[in-house]
């Protein structure tokens, strides 16, 4: 059972007795409930999480190690404790804006934006791993456990996955400190670009978070050359093709992240809707005449 706000406040070291204490909570997000905590001149942010998160793959330990390494670097907000064995994490609030969509993804900001990827991909290994390919199979092993409905060319698409699958294992990647989640709301801005929401950080293809960037933002193609630009110095097909693909993968992901969230979620948001969002888009790319030129691209 989750700790309510008060008690989780009342197991952090360095605010037992605080008289000044205040909390506030934080809009946002869908999976945990996050608050704000200003304490002794200064203003943090408490995670606690939601309902059995560890069906989405989430390991809080792994998320903590994550975060506490980029936050060392100033990507992300520093850690300033982790609750154990519930895993709240504590960060420092940071005093930033938003990044909407129509600002982030100016040239000016992709660039930025590579660079702060380039600092993530470069960082320490991290534990736990990533591969788009096989959380989607651990999701679909759950979703069938709670029998929640799949669409019904939920086998149509498997097979496309398959195909996708088979044409980026051609060329194997050397796995790398990755965010994997990298839609609009775990950005803010300070003059530099910051990412929050490290849950589900791991091990895994640079180029998956590059895909996963771009498909949340929906860039353009111009755009999604511009981003291999920055990040690659040049665009090739091949890396063209993987990057499609993979932006299809992400919304694979995404579509049956949210069919667990659909049994387990006890946070008021509509999750069927998200996930037909992300099946319809996904399902919209694999049926278009380019979805077969990005596969030979990819191999």
């Amino acid at each position: 059972m989750a700790l309510t706000i008060e008690e989780a406040v009342a197991r952090v070291p360095q605010w037992v007795e605080k008289s000044d204490l205040k909390t506030s909570p934080l809009g946002g997000g869908i999976t945990n409930f996050n608050y704000r905590v200003d304490v002794g001149g200064e203003s943090f942010v408490l995670r606690i999480t939601g309902a059995r998160t560890e069906l989405l793959g989430i390991n809080r330990e792994n998320e903590y190690a994550a975060n506490l390494q980029a936050g060392e670097l100033g990507i992300a907000p520093e850690v300033v404790y982790f609750i154990r064995p519930e895993g709240y994490l504590v960060t420092r609030f940071l005093n930033s804006r938003p990044l909407p969509p129509q600002e982030i993804t100016t040239r000016t900001n992709i660039k930025q934006l590579t660079s702060v990827l380039k600092k993530i991909h470069a960082m320490p290994p991290v534990p736990g791993k990533f591969d788009v390919f096989k959380v989607v199979e651990q999701y679909t092993r759950t979703v069938r456990e709670y029998k929640v409905e799949f669409p019904p060319d939920f086998d149509w698409i498997n097979v496309r996955a398959q195909e996708a699958e088979n044409a980026l294992a051609t060329h194997a990647y050397t796995p790398q400190p990755c965010h994997n989640d990298l839609l609009n709301a775990n950005f803010l801005f300070d003059g530099n670009i910051r990412v929050l929401d490290w849950e589900y950080a791991g091990m895994g293809d640079v180029f998956f978070d590059l895909a996963n960037f771009s498909v949340h933002h929906q860039l353009a193609d111009d755009q999604d050359r511009w981003l291999l630009e920055c990040y690659c110095s040049e665009v090739t097909p091949q890396a063209w093709g993987r990057l499609k693909i993979l932006k299809t993968m992400s919304d694979f992901r995404e579509a049956m992240w949210a069919l667990i969230q659909v049994a387990v979620s006890t946070l008021d948001f509509d999750f069927r809707e998200y996930a037909n969002k992300h099946f319809e888009r996904m399902r919209s790319t694999m049926k278009s005449s380019e979805w077969d030129r990005w596969i030979e691209e990819a191999k």
